[in-house]
């Protein structure tokens, strides 16, 4: 595992296989986060875990405690690898149309044994879909699986698997079973064109066209490649699902979502979190969702989780706002943008996601948010909507909160 530095101290990435977590695994998260570093996690939008704070004396400590809790890396040097995303409903969802999980499962181990895969980029970063109602369908991926029954799956690279017409399509389809010999084909076809600046997919595609890339990696499979896909879409998604109360595939217990605000975690939420449901699985939204619940425990659950101060009800301000590490926690950021977002929480207009960016890398969201706030000095923020230049410029949250009032549709 690899702890970075950042202003307020080492942050320790937790890579968690579709998320999860057990409940053990949360406590030990939390009481990490007390002993070594700040008492803060911080959730990601690869639903992963940060530790935040971590103190230079006793990195190893937090790293050998992290590994014996189940949560490091199969093999040394291969934690990066673990890059592999998913719905927070993988085998859950019964109206998938495959349960992704063990798949997952296998590529994330088969990635983490192969050493030359190693000096893969850490952000070099794979999707499987299974066609769950609740995916990040905006992420763009290195490479990107997509379930079209349970037997097939369709996949692309450097982008998202496709909705619309003018979306770029799939580029060929496989059997389920040949998924872990595709992954590898394509890996190890980066590796062998990839200059040393070209870190992700994107990259190697503006000197290498896809076709050249194919062609490589039908040499490394024994068997076909079925390209005849350029029509299918993938069905839209509802992110709303992350709230409320879902049955679990198709037994009788229950999943239960709600949003962590801001995606920031105290130790004593987390080991509150981990009192609720023996499993815990984060989302790419940065939101929770807890796992095995009875039926009869659901709607005092929810009440629980709200009185912990997540959102459970996607109309909620918390759940409608995302913000980066901001300039506490980032050297590169301008703004305290989740202190920021705090306030701006107290006169959200009732509809509309804001994204609060410290700078113009945009780390908390990776996908397109209806309205971004782009931070320019201390408690200042350009406006952005849907076009590429700013609506307004150098706002204070008090006037960024009035333009987005006026700009509700009901306003």
């Amino acid at each position: 595992m690899r702890i970075a530095p950042a202003r307020d101290g080492g942050l320790c990435r937790i890579r968690l296989a579709s998320g999860e977590l057990t409940a053990a695994q949360a406590r030990a998260v939390a009481q990490a986060s007390l002993e070594f570093g700040s008492g803060f996690i911080d959730a990601t939008n690869r639903a992963n875990l940060q530790i935040r704070g971590v103190r230079e004396d006793s990195q190893e400590a937090l790293v050998s405690q992290l590994v014996d809790a189940g949560l490091g890396p199969v093999t040394p040097g291969s934690d990066d690898q673990r890059n592999v995303m998913s719905s927070p409903l993988a085998g859950l969802d019964s109206h998938a149309l495959l349960d992704v999980a063990p798949l997952v499962s296998t590529l994330i181990g088969q990635m983490q044994r192969d050493a030359r895969l190693h000096q893969l980029s850490p952000k070099f970063a794979l999707m499987v879909d299974g066609g769950e109602r609740l995916a990040m369908l905006d992420h763009p991926h290195d490479v990107w699986l997509s379930a079209v029954s349970a037997e097939r799956l369709v996949f692309g690279l450097a982008g998202r698997p496709p909705r619309f017409e003018n979306n770029a399509p799939a580029l060929a389809a496989v059997k389920t079973g040949h998924v872990p010999a595709l992954v590898d084909a394509l890996l190890q076809t980066f590796l062998d064109l990839a200059q040393p600046w070209q870190t992700r997919m994107r990259d190697l595609l503006t000197t290498c066209p896809i076709e050249e890339i194919l062609g490589r990696v039908q040499e490394k499979l024994g068997f076909l490649l079925d390209r005849d896909v350029e029509h299918w879409r993938r069905p839209a998604s509802d992110a709303r699902l992350r709230f409320g109360v879902h049955r679990q595939g198709t037994g009788d217990s229950v999943c239960v979502g709600a949003q962590v605000p801001l995606g920031r975690l105290d130790a004593a939420t987390l080991s509150a979190l981990a009192d609720l449901a023996p499993r815990i699985r984060m989302t790419p939204w940065q939101s929770v969702m807890l796992l095995d619940v009875p039926p009869a425990d659901a709607r005092p659950l929810v009440e629980q989780l709200a009185a912990l101060g997540l959102a459970t009800s996607p109309d909620e301000p918390f759940a409608r706002l995302i913000a980066c590490t901001g300039s506490p926690g980032c050297a590169k950021s301008f703004a305290d943008t989740k202190a920021d977002a705090q306030l701006l929480a107290r006169s959200m207009p009732p509809a509309g996601d804001v994204h609060l960016s410290g700078c113009a890398r945009s780390c908390a969201a990776a996908h397109r948010v209806e309205t971004t706030l782009m931070a320019v000095a201390p408690g200042r923020y350009d406006l952005y909507g849907d076009a590429p230049e700013a609506v307004a410029r150098h706002l204070t949250i008090e006037q960024a909160a009035r333009w987005l009032a006026r700009s509700t549709p009901d306003a």
